[in-house]
């Protein structure tokens, strides 16, 4: 708890929370006081969240595990565990990114929307942070360039962010002759943001907006089994890879 602490005080003063948290609460605010209905609102929120949460996620908990690679060295001269050391540092950062986007985007959210569709933005936005804070504890440990290490996740947000999406068209179209509506189920899943944006569309019924998949992901996704389904696919994708970094970090030299 010393550590987390420690590390939550160190971050909070980071201009690049404060400023991400502000980002986060003027746009948001912007754009429930300038659109009378609500749901409008929270796709285009959910745009953004899809895009934002991943980067800023990914690249500041790059940045911040190898400027504090000496105070790791330092711990890792006490009596502590790795494995605690890790966790802790990985718990400091999830909950000032999940605070910084609660204030960004959960107060405009719970004043205008707090509704199914409002609420399920909140739990993807939270699960995308998680997630990509895992991938990049999961990089940075077995990275040991900084440059290199940043580069690598940025990559990895470009890849999930855009290059996915253009991968499954490719696909779509080249095999347009066969049914493929099942088969985007597994595609979905191998994308966390995907995974995200379905799951806040199909609680605003806006399943239409989604292409010739969306009654699929309706029938499948919009049941209590589906919806179980994505927020379990969404757990391993945060769980997976911060298990594989404390594998990495107990083996390590520093």
């Amino acid at each position: 708890m010393k550590i987390i602490r420690y590390v939550l005080y160190d971050i909070l003063r980071s201009r690049m929370i404060i400023g991400y948290t502000a980002f986060l609460l003027l746009v948001s605010a912007a754009l429930f006081a300038t659109e009378t209905n609500a749901s409008k609102s929270i796709l285009n929120l959910l745009n953004i969240v899809l895009i934002v949460v991943p980067l800023v996620s990914i690249v500041f908990t790059t940045i911040h595990y190898y400027n504090s690679y000496q105070f790791i060295e330092l711990m890792l001269a006490q009596p502590i565990e790795r494995m605690k050391l890790l966790l802790s540092e990985f718990l400091g950062v999830i909950l000032s990114l999940s605070a910084a986007f609660l204030i960004g985007i959960g107060l405009p959210v719970l004043l205008f929307s707090a509704d199914g569709s409002g609420i399920s933005l909140l739990i993807s936005g939270i699960l995308l942070t998680f997630i990509f804070s895992s991938i990049a504890f999961w990089v940075a440990a077995i990275t040991q360039d900084k440059a290199k290490g940043i580069g690598v996740t940025l990559l990895l947000w470009f890849y999930f962010s855009l290059i996915y999406d253009f991968i499954v068209l490719f696909l779509m179209f080249t095999f347009s002759d066969y049914p493929l509506e099942k088969a985007m189920l597994g595609f979905t899943a191998l994308n966390p943001i995907d995974l995200g944006r379905v799951f806040v569309m199909l609680q605003m019924d806006v399943s239409a907006l989604m292409g010739y998949t969306g009654a699929v992901y309706k029938q499948f996704f919009g049941s209590a089994l589906g919806m179980f389904f994505a927020l379990g696919v969404m757990i391993m994708w945060a769980v997976v890879p911060l298990f594989l970094a404390i594998r990495v970090f107990k083996k390590k030299d520093f």
